[in-house]
């Protein structure tokens, strides 16, 4: 008994001192962890321009998370890529913590704590650490509380996207990012599946806040229900309550965690910045992502926030070579499309199931970094100069689409896509940029919305009137506009397949097609025919009509999506002539190639004229493995003075250029991927730039238990 006892007291005593050997050890890393004024300061992401994000949704297959996680590991990233942030996931749309946390839902197993040594390394190096964290989904929540899940229309629980009206955001959502600032000190978290992952809410509290917010008590349960615009108002509503709700108490306990809502304010939710979000940002198309990135970036850029856009390092498709893997050349093109439009860049790379990373990828973005980084002090926050802008209206996509934030724009991003191919300087604008700036952009163009809000439509009327310059394109945006236009529709749109003829040639138009009877005032230009012969019934194809001191013109078919499929030559050029019909004098003209993409901004008191090489089958191949160059380039640009110098850059060489009656001529021999000409000229002062969109976020001041989804919401 007494041998028993002592071995007993042995094996108390070992570990005890074992769990003292091990406290201690913990303690002595604690105390040898430098406080924050000893380490190297770490940028805001207002003022950072370059990231690197990675991700792997963990899963019940992870139990050995931080197994392979070391401090060379971080390190090597760190010292190859030398980003402002690190992105790394922490819990993704399964619901699974990749942490061991103690608020959360951990995944089942960890070898470690790998996010304290991720802290600790980035901070000693002065990088930013983010987290990538699922917010609205999140299976695991609902799995444990079904009660917090949101209610399909039939009456079952959705297993994925968690309810507005539950108990979720203070109960899971609110303490985990408290933790994640708290405990382990990282800098912000990238909330993903947000807006995008959000659905309408049949929940009983859901729908009794509807009946009480509206008066209405039929409760529509698809698109041809009576009040189902309104419905989908309501739960996008309760979003923006959601985000601003937890967003403010957060930062009410840690107000230097920034915080950003994936795609909230973007292409996917464009409206106004409502929400006290630090930094917008979005993971752009795995697939034909140039194209993508276009309207994204152009969106984002006078939103007022600061923004950086993400693209994905693989593709959802295998290349012809076997893999998914895109190439640093194809990541640097992508890039240039952001950085061309002042915004900040990052590239999303897989972790492994144990949470390390794939070091034999590292060297991929080290390349696009050392590209970005070249462009950086002249790209970054640089401000478009307004030429034509190409409205994304909010109050026609929400009555368009059929979810609450999910994308439909197939329409305007073929008619940006067309433009841009023509060398025209395209800004995405909402109601909300042009309000009140209308008169700073020579050229509107409505692309195929069927809706305006009255107000507006009085603007833009009051815009052409003044002197500017109104194109709408489709069927439905000519529709609102008869009166001006001077025309008067026959009968009703037809999808038939038309044929329109520009230049001797002819080619097939997609979507619908409107008849119309020209009045006095409206002048014809160009046919469209019944069928694919230059001898059968035609009509106008658009019609250009004077209305006060500006022009008001209209196309009677459909040109985005067909245009997006296509590429064709004869609709490009015909929507470029007209453009150039209505707006003849751009500041900057670019021509000897349809494959580049011209935008136009100011930085640092000086003129810039970006030139990205879009040639090569980015649309159709998922890895591109080489970039064909294009050039000579010949660019023109009416300036009221003698520019003193002009440089193409990033290479730092100075451009021969010829100066007659107002304009500036040069050539650009060869277009690689991303060149940006700058002009220093006492002329750049005069230019007409904006100002970026106001933020409007109003934070909520009510106490925590007061969740603002569940009071009144005024639709």
């Amino acid at each position: 008994m007494k041998a028993h006892l002592s071995l007993s007291v042995v094996i108390v005593m070992t570990l005890a001192a074992l769990t003292c050997f091990t406290g201690c050890a913990n303690q002595t890393a604690q105390r040898l962890w430098p406080s924050e004024s000893k380490l190297p300061p770490r940028l805001k992401r207002a003022d950072s321009f370059l990231g690197i994000h990675y991700d792997f949704h963990a899963g019940p297959d992870c139990n050995q998370i931080g197994k392979n996680t070391t401090r060379s590991m971080i390190e090597n990233i760190i010292n190859q890529v030398h980003p402002d942030y690190i992105q790394i996931d922490c819990k993704g749309h399964r619901g699974l913590s990749s942490y061991p946390t103690k608020v959360g839902h951990p995944a089942p197993g960890f070898v470690g704590d790998p996010l304290r040594l991720w802290r600790q390394v980035t901070a000693e190096h002065g990088v930013a650490l983010y987290m990538h964290y699922s917010g609205v989904l999140d299976s695991e929540a609902i799995n444990r509380h079904p009660d917090w899940g949101a209610i399909n229309t039939d009456g079952r629980i959705n297993d994925t996207a968690t309810s507005f009206f539950s108990p979720y955001a203070d109960r899971l959502l609110i303490p985990q990012l408290r933790e994640l600032a708290g405990d382990y000190g990282v800098d912000g978290a990238w909330i993903d599946g947000e807006c995008w992952g959000s659905v309408p809410d049949y929940g009983p509290a859901a729908l009794t806040a509807f009946r009480q917010a509206t008066g209405i008590t039929d409760v529509p349960h698809k698109r041809a229900d009576a009040h189902w615009f309104e419905f989908l108002q309501f739960n996008r509503e309760a979003f923006r309550r959601y985000l601003r709700y937890y967003i403010t108490q957060v930062k009410r306990t840690h107000p230097d965690f920034q915080l950003c809502s994936n795609w909230a304010y973007t292409d996917h939710m464009a409206e106004p910045v409502n929400a006290p979000v630090d930094f917008l940002s979005g993971d752009y198309s795995a697939d034909d992502s140039v194209n993508s990135a276009r309207l994204s970036a152009r969106y984002l850029a006078r939103q007022g926030k600061p923004w950086d856009l993400m693209a994905w390092s693989f593709t959802r498709r295998t290349g012809r070579a076997g893999t998914k893997q895109k190439t640093a050349v194809q990541l640097q093109r992508e890039a240039a499309v952001v950085l061309a439009l002042g915004g900040g860049f990052q590239a999303y790379f897989k972790q492994k199931r144990d949470g390390s990373v794939y070091d034999e990828r590292v060297p991929v973005m080290a390349e696009v970094a050392k590209f970005c980084r070249a462009r950086q002090a002249i790209c970054h926050r640089a401000q478009p100069v307004p030429q034509v802008a190409l409205l994304l209206s909010t109050a026609a996509h929400y009555r368009k689409i059929n979810g609450l934030f999910s994308r439909d724009l197939a329409q305007i991003r073929g008619v940006l896509q067309a433009l841009l191919e023509s060398q025209q300087c395209v800004e995405v604008l909402g109601e909300h940029h042009l309000a009140g700036r209308t008169s700073q952009y020579p050229l509107i163009i409505v692309p195929e919305w069927d809706y305006l809000e009255p107000v507006f439509r009085d603007d833009l009327i009051a815009y052409v009137r003044a002197g500017g310059n109104l194109l709408l394109i489709g069927p439905g945006a000519a529709a609102m506009f008869q009166a001006e236009l001077d025309v008067t529709f026959e009968g009703q749109p037809k999808s038939e397949t038309h044929y329109l003829a520009h230049r001797g040639s002819l080619a097939a138009t997609e979507g619908p097609v409107q008849l119309v009877k020209l009045g006095p005032k409206a002048q014809a230009f160009g046919l469209i025919h019944t069928s694919n012969n230059i001898g059968s019934a035609s009509q106008p194809s658009a019609s250009v009509t004077s209305l006060g001191n500006g022009k008001i013109a209209a196309i009677y078919f459909s040109v985005g999506q067909g245009y997006a499929a296509t590429r064709d030559q004869v609709t490009r050029q015909f929507l470029n002539e007209l453009a150039h019909r209505l707006f003849p004098d751009p500041i900057v003209r670019v021509e000897g190639s349809s494959d580049v993409d011209v935008s136009l901004a100011v930085n640092h008191g000086k003129l810039l004229v970006h030139l990205v090489n879009t040639a090569g089958p980015h649309q159709t191949e998922p890895v591109v493995d080489t970039i064909p160059a294009v050039g000579p380039l010949t660019v023109t640009l009416r300036q009221s003075v003698r520019p003193s110098k002009i440089t193409l850059e990033p290479v730092g060489k100075s451009l021969p250029f010829e100066f007659r009656n107002g304009l500036v001529r040069l050539t650009i021999p060869r277009l690689e991927i991303h060149d940006i000409i700058v002009l220093d000229s006492p002329a750049v002062a005069s230019l007409s730039t904006l100002p970026v969109s106001a933020d409007i976020s109003q934070p909520s001041r009510g106490p925590e238990k007061n969740h603002p989804a569940t009071q009144k919401l005024k639709i």
